[in-house]
């Protein structure tokens, strides 16, 4: 004969929702640069390429052409013989590491003639797109 044991029922203590701090520090940049830059805020976007999805949904995305590593913000605005800035964001609090995808990526748009930088947080990425556009608009021959 088997013995049953009863234990006590214990509720599972719920998990925080993670916070989104980097998703967070880059919507305040982007209502700066909106009430700063309205000309600026017209052409820079964010590219969605990161988050967690559904399998399926990530294979359909990955299809379409999402890519690891492309940085998070884009301004298509040449300067100072740039073609465009690429910004890859990370947050000022808990900041996660640059991926090696993501250096991979910098460094073929560097060589490919645009800015691509790394912006630790909000002011940080102020002060990169403010000396950005100071450049010299770059002319085209």
């Amino acid at each position: 004969m088997t013995t049953l044991t009863i234990r006590p029922f214990k509720p599972r203590q719920p998990r925080a929702k993670p916070v989104d701090r980097e998703g967070q520090e880059q919507a305040a940049l982007m209502r700066e640069i909106e009430l700063r830059y309205p000309d600026v805020f017209e052409l820079m976007y964010h590219v969605p390429n990161g988050g967690h999805r559904v399998k399926a949904v990530a294979a359909k995305l990955k299809a379409q052409g999402v890519k690891a590593g492309i940085p998070d913000l884009v301004l298509p605005m040449a300067r100072g013989g740039f073609f465009g800035l690429y910004v890859e964001f990370k947050a000022t609090v808990e900041p996660a590491p640059v991926s090696s995808s993501q250096r991979a990526c910098l460094k073929r748009l560097n060589e490919q003639g645009y800015l691509a930088i790394v912006c630790r947080g909000h002011f940080d990425a102020m002060e990169q797109l403010r000396a950005y556009l100071l450049l010299p608009a770059t002319v085209a021959a």
